[in-house]
């Protein structure tokens, strides 16, 4: 198991922390659809690029 040699100040630690925020997730419009979706995510009808993957009973 490595174990490290120096302490590692709170600057320099703070420093690595800074990119492990998330940011704001992109919003794709279907090309089908035209609905609003995050990327890489269905819509919440249920399609994903342009074909209807989870059937919604309710309608």
């Amino acid at each position: 198991m490595a174990v490290q040699k120096n302490k590692v100040s709170r600057s320099k630690r703070n420093k690595r922390r800074t990119h492990d925020s998330l940011g704001i997730a992109t919003i794709s419009t279907d090309a089908e659809t035209g609905e609003r979706h995050r990327r890489h995510h269905m819509t919440p009808d249920g399609f994903f690029k342009g074909r209807q993957i989870v059937r919604n009973d309710d309608d």
